[in-house]
């Protein structure tokens, strides 16, 4: 099972009521996104628990190593990150891997938040993942530009992960119902749309179908006129 590296800083996590709060390091890369990871195996048990749908957790593969997040954009793809990015994710993390660190090439596997899973019977800092096939690997080799320049915009924060995650669940929420909200308006016009266009088929027909009438009638009156005329001539013709 991947296990996490114990960075070099030994203060006790704060756990308040109602609170978690994890000592987090964040980086920002040239392309303005955010990189994260915990300072120990201990720590990273909070992300891996309070993370959100946008993060992508990366990992060097049968190594220990650090648990390195990549934060997208709410509704942006995987398939968009740009190819630099995933670099410097894939390169934070070799570096931050007692094993990875020393060797020249490593293998990184990434994957969104949501497809890890945890379990009770895991070691402290292992994860499994829910669909093994979404589980992407990247090769990374070593590169001290990158590190250091991550490293230069580091700053470390202590934020309450679980608020952070129900704030983002409600927002969630939120988003779901306005889309059923809209969906059903979208249905509810679309239906009076139809039955609209129902009605002017319907009247369409009633009249096409007087308009087929007054020319029968008419026929009719030309008919009768015709004969009415043709009996008159036949009387003249009598009389003279």
């Amino acid at each position: 099972p991947a296990r996490c590296l114990a960075l070099p800083v030994a203060r006790p996590r704060a756990v308040l009521r109602g609170c978690v709060l994890a000592m987090v390091f964040f980086f920002t890369t040239e392309q303005g996104y955010t990189l994260y990871m915990g300072r120990d195996k201990h720590e990273n048990e909070d992300l891996i628990r309070y993370g959100l749908p946008e993060d992508i957790w990366f990992h060097v593969d049968d190594m220990s190593s650090a648990h390195v997040y990549l934060r997208l954009q709410k509704g942006q793809r995987l398939e968009d990150v740009p190819e630099e990015v995933l670099m410097d994710c894939a390169t934070l993390v070799k570096a931050n891997s007692i094993e990875g660190s020393k060797k020249s090439q490593v293998a990184v596997i990434y994957t969104r938040w949501r497809n890890l899973r945890k379990t009770a019977a895991m070691e402290v800092g292992a994860v499994g993942f829910h669909d093994q096939s979404k589980v992407r690997r990247m090769r990374v080799s070593k590169c001290n530009a990158i590190v250091n320049r991550l490293n230069r915009t580091r700053r470390e924060e202590q934020p309450d992960l679980q608020a952070l995650q129900e704030a983002r669940a409600a927002e969630f929420r939120a988003e779901r119902r306005a889309k059923a909200r809209q969906a059903a308006l979208e249905e509810k016009q679309a239906r009076r749309k139809r039955e609209e266009e129902a009605k002017l088929r319907s009247y369409s027909t009633i009249f096409e179908a007087a308009a087929m009438g007054c020319g029968d009638e008419e026929e009719e009156k030309q008919v009768e006129a015709t004969v009415d005329a043709s009996a008159a001539i036949a009387v003249e013709d009598d009389f003279m």
